[in-house]
C-alpha cells in the first residue's frame, strides 16, 4: 500500500512538473509573439512618421522633375508608384489604382516612379520613356501591361517579343528604337533607383500616398490609405 501511494504521489508530482515546462513554454511562445507583433508595430510607425518628415522636407525624393505624372495638378492626394514594367502584380495593380482615380476624379494625382528590378526589365523603362518624347507614354504602358504575359511570361523579360505590340499605342517605332538610346534615360533610371533605396524599396509596386507608405501591402490597405488622405484634404 506504501508503494502504491509512493508510485502515486511519483506521478502526480511528474505531472506538476510536466504541466509547470507546458506553461512555462506557453507563456513564454505567447510573450514572444507579442513582443514581434509590437516591435512590428513600432517599426512600422517610426518609418511611416520618417518618411512623412522626409516627404515634408525633401518632396523630390518622391518627385522628380523628370517623373511622369497623370491626374488634376490641383489634386491633394498623390500616389508615387514605384514600378517595374515586368511585373505582374503592378499589372494587376494598374488597373485599381486607375479606377480610384476616375471614382475620385480630379482629387488625385498618380506619380510613376522605375525600380526595374527585373533582370533586363531597364530594356522596357527605356521604350517608355521614348514613347514619351512622342506623347504617348501612358498608351504605350497600357499596351505593354495588356500583353506583358507574352513579353515577360513568368517573370521572364524578353524584349524581342515587345516589339509587334508596340504599334497598338501609335507610336513611330523607328524613331523609338533611336530615341531608347539616350543616355539621359539611363541617368533618370539611376535616380530612380537611388531614390528607391532611399525609400527602402525593395519590391513593387510600392505605393506612397501623400508621402505614406502602406502599413500592409494590399487591395484593401491601398484604398483605404488613399481615402483617408481623400477625407483629410477634401
Amino acid at each position: 500500500m506504501k508503494k502504491q501511494k509512493t508510485n502515486k504521489k511519483q506521478n502526480t508530482d511528474t505531472k506538476q512538473k510536466t504541466m509547470k515546462k507546458q506553461n512555462i513554454v506557453l507563456i513564454a511562445g505567447i510573450l514572444l509573439i507579442l513582443a514581434f507583433v509590437t516591435g512590428g508595430y513600432f517599426y512600422k510607425k517610426q518609418q511611416a512618421e520618417g518618411i512623412s518628415f522626409m516627404a515634408r522636407e525633401n518632396i523630390s525624393t518622391f518627385i522628380r522633375e523628370h517623373s511622369p505624372t497623370i491626374g488634376n495638378d490641383d489634386a491633394k492626394v498623390y500616389i508615387v508608384e514605384f514600378f517595374d514594367p515586368a511585373c505582374e502584380t503592378c499589372r494587376d495593380f494598374y488597373p485599381f489604382v486607375k479606377n480610384l482615380m476616375t471614382a475620385n476624379q480630379g482629387k488625385i494625382k498618380l506619380i510613376a516612379r522605375y525600380a526595374p528590378f527585373h533582370d533586363g526589365s531597364d530594356y522596357f523603362v527605356k521604350i517608355l520613356e521614348a514613347a514619351r518624347k512622342q506623347g504617348r507614354y501612358w498608351e504605350t504602358l497600357e499596351v505593354m501591361f495588356k500583353y506583358q504575359p507574352y513579353w515577360a511570361s513568368h517573370h521572364n523579360p524578353q524584349p524581342e517579343l515587345i516589339w509587334q505590340f508596340l504599334p497598338e499605342a501609335g507610336l513611330n517605332i523607328e524613331q523609338i528604337r533611336s530615341d531608347m538610346n539616350d543616355p539621359e534615360i539611363a541617368k533618370l533610371i539611376a535616380q530612380d533607383l537611388a531614390d528607391a533605396k532611399t525609400l527602402n524599396v525593395t519590391q513593387t509596386p510600392e505605393y506612397f500616398v501623400n508621402g505614406k507608405p502602406l502599413p500592409n501591402f494590399g487591395y484593401d490597405p491601398l484604398k483605404e490609405l488613399i481615402e483617408s488622405e481623400i477625407k483629410a484634404n477634401y
